[in-house]
């Protein structure tokens, strides 16, 4: 029996909507398991300059130190380096920070992904979301985020993370912070630095936190403060 016009019509169309659905849960399927096979440990590509550090007496725990001015240029991750952008509010400078970790991953060939976190509860789901894709490294974007990090950073000492633009007031070996005079929110009730300044987060100044910072998490230099009043 032959099939009236507009049954095939309807038929082609369901047909075409199957395929386009397969194709979509294939690319669905195919990101997810980029992050899942497993690979080689990232590693540093390049070295760290002089007035990095000081080597021989390498810093301690929860120190700040002052690397010398594009000491960090010369660093980068290994090609498929993973990276969360975990990032709350859109006040200027955590959307130029936001700018900063982007562009960075688009140039150094980065598997970027972003979590972005609401007010209240949200933050700590949020944050929760990131560490469950299992990243090499968790970027934090904005003061919101700090009091979530305080909490659940200690309890995940596996996880590394790379706070920009403001810092724990106690953090643990995993996380790293870069900050400058016009930055420097600790949180916990400590209240705004009397030197914030949000025009001090200018574009070259989020890029260069965003690649020291990461230089120094890759050279298993954790824990600590990168100070960046000079860039």
């Amino acid at each position: 029996m032959s099939r009236s016009p507009f049954r095939a019509a309807r038929a082609a169309a369901a047909l075409v909507a199957v395929t386009a659905a397969a194709a979509l849960t294939a690319a669905g399927c195919g990101a997810g398991d980029d992050w899942s096979k497993p690979r080689a440990r990232p590693s540093a590509v390049g070295t760290l300059g002089a007035g990095f550090v000081d080597r021989a007496h390498p810093p301690g725990p929860e120190a700040t130190v002052t690397p010398a001015p594009g000491s960090w240029e010369g660093v980068g991750p290994s090609k498929g380096y993973r990276v969360v952008l975990l990032t709350a509010g859109t006040d200027r400078p955590t959307t130029a920070l936001v700018k900063a970790v982007r562009d960075w991953a688009a140039e150094s060939d980065v598997a970027l992904r972003t979590v972005t976190a609401d007010d209240g509860p949200g933050l700590l789901a949020a944050v929760t979301e990131a560490m469950d894709m299992h990243p090499d490294l968790i970027v934090s974007a904005g003061n919101d985020l700090i009091d979530p990090l305080a909490t659940v950073t200690p309890n995940h000492l596996a996880q590394q993370f790379l706070v920009v633009g403001a810092e724990l007031a106690e953090p643990t070996a995993n996380v790293t912070a870069v900050d400058w005079s016009g930055a420097s929110f600790r949180g916990e009730g400590l209240g705004m630095s009397s030197t914030y300044d949000p025009a001090s987060f200018t574009p070259e100044r989020c890029a260069a936190s965003v690649r020291a910072g990461v230089a120094a998490v890759l050279n298993d230099l954790t824990g600590i403060v990168l100070w960046l009043d000079e860039v």
